[in-house]
């Protein structure tokens, strides 16, 4: 009975919430999110229909590009009951200035949820302020939300459980890095992060992540070393060394990452049921060798399908 309620008090506290970042989210938020989304998963496995969101339009804002996060977001929608728009920027106003105030507050009129897709974090942000409908983070600079509630949801499935498991992230510090620390600080899991010298996370960010661990028990490790990071991982996580918005700057990241590739010699550090796991798309034979990608271990495409699932109960939820 007690769980049952918790369950209703949880649900009611999402209704109209945005998801710009998990650090907005309490522990027991996220877990209910990745558990809503195992429930949603086994009702479209089993031809359930589930319909929460009939006769509502989520509007797709994208200034960068997209496979997964278009096709899930588009999909789900449409498996809700509901109907997604794919607005590129550069058929929108705002691709000619229009002041993101102005687009938030006409789009909040017209739909019921939007999700955008963007650069700086500050565009979510101020996009969220100005709007009076949920605004759903596809992407930023900063953070990648969803594609980490979904990350979370696959270790779920494949290991039972998350709290006290390991996970080791080879790479730069980026958008990934950021969001799967504080994933992992929120429900109880440990971290490493390996990255060289010029390319770590953003120290406001980890000090963040720092003090939520604190409260969970958590052990968050930021070295330098990634045989160290990687040392009896349960999860080892990677991502493409030059990510959208730093593809001029290939070569030189090429030099500074070299000694950072996850593969068959770096994994044996790991335990040897180890999960492999990147958010796509991959570069084979940069951060990640053959070996390792396409091994019994990787469960990339598990990762990618559970998109579609985690998104469809951020969606449900906040709707």
């Amino acid at each position: 009975m007690q769980q049952q309620q918790l369950k209703e008090e949880l649900a009611a506290s999402l209704k109209g919430r945005d998801f710009l970042a998990l650090s907005d989210y309490s522990s027991e938020e996220l877990r209910y999110l990745i558990d809503l989304a195992i429930d949603i998963k086994k009702k479209q496995k089993a031809g359930e229909l589930y319909q929460p969101l009939k006769g509502k339009t989520l509007g797709m804002i994208f200034e960068k590009s997209s496979t997964r996060t278009r096709v899930s977001f588009e999909v789900g929608i449409y498996q809700l009951g509901g109907q997604g728009l794919f607005l590129s920027s550069n058929d929108l106003q705002i691709g000619r200035g229009e002041p993101i105030w102005d687009t938030g507050q006409v789009l909040s009129r017209y739909l019921d949820g939007i999700m955008i897709r963007t650069f700086a974090h500050k565009i979510v942000i101020d996009l969220a302020r100005a709007s009076t409908v949920p605004v759903i983070n596809g992407l930023t600079d900063s953070e990648h939300p969803c594609q980490v509630l979904c990350d979370y949801q696959t270790v779920l499935e494949h290991k039972g459980r998350l709290e006290g498991l390991k996970i080791a992230y080879i790479g730069d510090g980026n958008n990934m890095t950021h969001s799967l620390l504080m994933g992992a600080a929120k429900l109880g899991m440990n971290m490493s992060v390996a990255s060289p010298e010029g390319y770590e996370a953003d120290p406001d960010i980890v000090a963040q992540t720092k003090a939520v661990a604190a409260s969970t028990g958590s052990v968050i490790q930021m070295c330098r070393d990634p045989r160290e990071a990687i040392e009896n991982a349960d999860v080892v996580y990677t991502d493409v060394w030059a990510s959208m918005g730093f593809e001029a700057e290939q070569k030189e990241r090429e030099l500074a990452f070299a000694n950072y590739q996850v593969n068959e010699d770096l994994a044996k550090y790991a335990k040897k049921d180890y999960l492999f796991m990147h958010c796509l798309p991959a570069h084979r034979g940069e951060e990640v060798s053959e070996g390792v990608i396409d091994s019994k271990n990787s469960i990339i495409y598990d990762q990618a399908e559970n998109r579609l699932h985690a998104q469809k109960a951020i969606m449900a939820a906040i709707m």
